[in-house]
């Protein structure tokens, strides 16, 4: 995968790992609108705010259409704990590879108490029914984010 996602094209077909044991394939959600937001690292202060926003607007989420996905580089077994954890109703996917992450290209050099490292940069994507990206969100700050992208997916209708 070299090419990376762009506002307004088709999303080229992906599969990867997801918590709920099957692959996820994004050929497989057409007719649906796809919401992935990419986060840094399970049980994480803001990586926990996030999902369980999400998680409280699930319902609405589905009233849209639109099922909700979250991303990062950990282990299904760790999605497992944080899933179990919290007790969300949506899956996780899985990125140990980084494909997806270099795809959407969030893969970031962060500040981590003043060491340069290489991180996912908390964004999130907006895929249509036709598998177009329609909605694309950088740098967000996780509290009040779900809202947010379910505000968005609202004003596509």
């Amino acid at each position: 995968m070299a090419a990376s996602v762009v506002l307004g094209k088709k999303v080229p077909s992906f599969k990867v790992p997801s918590s709920s044991g099957e692959t996820f394939s994004l050929t497989s959600k057409k007719g649906k609108k796809i919401v992935l937001y990419f986060y840094p690292k399970d049980n994480t202060p803001g990586c926990t705010t996030e999902s369980i926003e999400f998680n409280e607007l699930l319902s609405q989420f589905k009233k849209q259409n639109a099922e909700v996905y979250g991303i990062s580089r950990d282990s299904l077994k760790s999605h497992d704990k944080f899933i179990c954890k919290y007790d969300f109703k949506f899956e996780l996917l899985s990125d140990e590879n980084e494909e997806l992450c270099q795809l959407f290209d969030v893969i970031k050099e962060k500040n981590m108490y003043g060491k340069k490292v290489m991180g996912i940069e908390r964004s999130t994507f907006v895929i249509d029914e036709d598998q177009k990206l329609v909605g694309e969100f950088r740098k967000i700050k996780a509290q009040g984010h779900a809202a947010e992208i379910l505000k968005f997916i609202k004003s596509l209708s």
